[in-house]
């Protein structure tokens, strides 16, 4: 009879070892137990009556330091992490290297503020002038292209090159998204889990899942266990209705500055793909046709495609992607 019944003890090592699982899994809001490859920095910010903080790594050359700069900028569902293999190739070849975590990502605070590339491209013009540089080679990822888009339409003298890998806002999402209030899809940010974070990652980033992209998910569904996950979530629905509302794609025609993209031709990204039909789908987020449209309207642009790969070339064919890199440099 007592045999059917597990002992308190082991009821107790069980609530004690589900508890430290939890523990193990979870992580703040701004990722301070996540590990970046390099020192993290802060760069003070005030702004709408908040004082806040913009985290950075500054990493320098190696050897044979060339006197050039590379700023990455990450996307939506990332930070600096993402971005070790790159940093390693471009210091290895006398580059220095600023990784900002973007204000609402990654180690960066989370304000409820209004978001705008603007206003990001301002921040991270002012980080660079904090660290005395003049003139970068401005790499932006996904959202990260969208921004360092802005940056060089805003800062064309600051901005060597603009290299950009497969940028979201190729398209105007306005015109086949149906609209999402911020407080809509801050319902949705909040139904997050591991599983339909990694289910999205499978289907969105990457033509063939690989185990490391495992910690990838890690990062980005251990914040939903954290009781200030609404917070995250509120800042995520916020940035949602920033890509939404500011599209850059009609400006490509104004770039001035030397302008690179880089292009998985198995990319079928769309912001807002979950309120859309399968059908319609099929009509959008198209990179191996969006890469040469938009190349085409940016005076001069170089296009660079890439067979078999996605939305993050530089995760998933990382020597390609690198040789390419280092090439456009």
């Amino acid at each position: 009879m007592f045999r059917k019944f597990p002992s308190l003890a082991v009821c107790l090592f069980c609530l004690s070892f589900s508890a430290l699982a939890q523990q193990v899994d979870t992580l703040s809001i701004t990722l301070e137990n996540v590990k970046y490859a390099y020192p993290v920095r802060y760069m003070p910010i005030h702004t709408e009556g908040q004082d806040i903080r913009m985290a950075y790594m500054d990493i320098p050359a190696v050897q044979n330091a060339n006197g050039r700069t590379v700023v990455l900028f990450h996307g939506k569902n990332f930070g600096g992490y993402y971005w070790t293999n790159v940093i390693k190739a471009l210091t290895g070849r006398g580059f220095r290297v600023i990784v900002p975590d973007q204000i609402g990502f990654g180690k960066s605070s989370k304000p409820f503020i209004h978001y705008s590339f603007h206003q990001m491209a301002r921040w991270n013009k002012a980080l660079l002038d904090t660290l005395g540089i003049q003139k970068a080679n401005i790499l932006g990822h996904s959202m990260g292209g969208m921004l360092a888009t802005r940056f060089a339409l805003m800062y064309p003298q600051t901005t060597e090159k603009l290299l950009l890998e497969d940028p979201i806002g190729l398209e105007d999402y306005r015109q086949f998204v149906p609209y999402a209030t911020t407080e809509e899809q801050y319902k949705t940010e909040l139904k997050s889990t591991a599983e339909s974070i990694k289910k999205y990652y499978q289907s969105s980033y990457f033509t063939m899942w690989k185990p490391e992209y495992d910690e990838l998910v890690r990062i980005g569904s251990g914040v939903t266990f954290s009781a200030d996950y609404p917070r995250w979530a509120k800042v995520a629905a916020m940035t949602f209705t920033m890509i939404y509302e500011q599209p850059v794609v009609y400006e490509f025609p104004n770039i001035t500055v030397p302008t690179v993209l880089f292009i998985g031709k198995e990319d079928k990204t769309i912001v807002g793909k979950g309120l859309l039909s399968l059908q319609e789908q099929a009509l959008h987020g198209q990179y191996k046709l969006l890469g040469k449209q938009t190349a085409a309207k940016i005076p001069k642009a170089k296009l660079i495609e890439f067979e078999g790969s996605g939305h993050i070339p530089h995760l998933e064919i990382p020597t390609e992607f690198i040789v390419a890199l280092l090439g456009s440099l």
